[in-house]
């Protein structure tokens, strides 16, 4: 039976359960306890969780992994030296397109920063909706996960606190996240409450039902507890279907960029003539490159804008929302 409170990577058994179902500890022909091998890997893993969910001793290879990375920068000086992150660094240290010119007291909505380069009428229009429903403002700014997952805990914690900080002095009590990641990394952390946009939209009565059934792909940080597909089946008039065997969309864990090849696999093989649906628009802009192309996202069938993924301009996409002012 799997020991949940197991977590080091000496009680590895190397029954190559993991390296069986990934990607990555099977290209490199490792396990999760292989350590001095996986050190010096560290930076291309996708940190999907995969191999934490299938070990029979319930050892965190995730964590395992990001102990690894923030050890790295620690002996670096705090500095991340390696390549490929540049201009995610560049990016997201300091948020190139936060945009706090819309914000309201209370309750706002905190796109993140890939709903809004994927979905960006989507996001005027449910800013929008929420507005006029509820008068909540929205703020454009980045949670802080694709630098904590680098293992840069200094930058993560600066992040968090500044956050924490901005939304007191602005007497934001509530964050509406339409992603999973910002969802999942945010709760519990802030001293305000961080409430998933499927929640929001049940309370406040908005929102479509979906008939058909659907094929969802899970995000990776929703896949243990399922809490948001939990708050999505409220506008499901069908259980959701399977959709395949896939590992991750291929984005985790900043490891696209040294590990493309390895990135392509990692969605594996989804089902052919399925139309896939997703919760996460990081999931979305993946997949529909990776020829996935018929890939919808949940919250805009829930939503009917009828609004296809723009994979071709999403830089373009969030640098305007630095600039946008809602319209009230």
């Amino acid at each position: 039976m799997k020991q949940q409170e197991t977590t080091g990577a000496d009680a590895c058994i190397h029954c190559h359960l993991c390296r069986d179902r990934c990607e990555f500890l099977r290209k490199y022909n490792i396990d999760i306890g292989d350590t001095e091998r996986l050190r010096e890997l560290a930076y291309s893993c996708f940190l999907c969780g995969k191999c934490s969910e299938i070990c029979p001793l319930g050892i965190d290879g995730r964590k395992i992994v990001l102990d690894m990375r923030r050890e790295r920068v620690e002996q670096q000086g705090g500095k991340l030296r390696e390549k490929g992150t540049g201009l995610l660094l560049f990016e997201k240290k300091r948020y190139l397109f936060k945009n706090y010119r819309n914000q309201t007291e209370g309750s706002v909505l905190f796109p993140g920063c890939n709903f809004p380069s994927f979905y960006p009428q989507t996001t005027k229009y449910l800013a929008g909706l929420l507005r006029r429903e509820a008068g909540m403002g929205t703020v454009f700014d980045c949670c802080g996960k694709p630098l904590a997952e680098l293992g840069l805990v200094a930058e993560e914690e600066r992040i968090l606190r500044e956050l924490d900080t901005r939304f007191r002095d602005s007497k934001i009590q509530e964050i509406v996240t339409l992603c999973p990641n910002c969802f999942h990394f945010l709760k519990g952390r802030l001293h305000v409450k961080v409430t998933g946009i499927y929640e929001k939209l049940r309370e406040l009565g908005l929102g479509r039902q979906i008939e058909e059934e659907l094929s969802v792909f899970l995000p990776c940080p929703d896949r243990a507890d399922r809490e948001l597909l939990g708050q999505i089946s409220h506008f499901l008039d069908k259980p959701p279907a399977s959709c395949g065997q896939g590992q991750c969309c291929g984005l985790g864990g900043g490891a696209s960029g040294r590990e493309r090849e390895l990135s392509d696999r990692m969605a594996g093989k989804l089902g052919e003539g399925k139309h896939l649906a997703v919760y996460c628009a990081s999931c979305a802009g993946s997949l529909i490159r990776k020829g996935y192309g018929d890939t919808e996202h949940i919250l805009v069938k829930i939503l009917g804008t009828g609004e296809r993924a723009d994979t071709a301009h999403s830089l373009a996409n969030r640098m305007k929302f630095k600039y946008w002012k809602e319209d009230v």
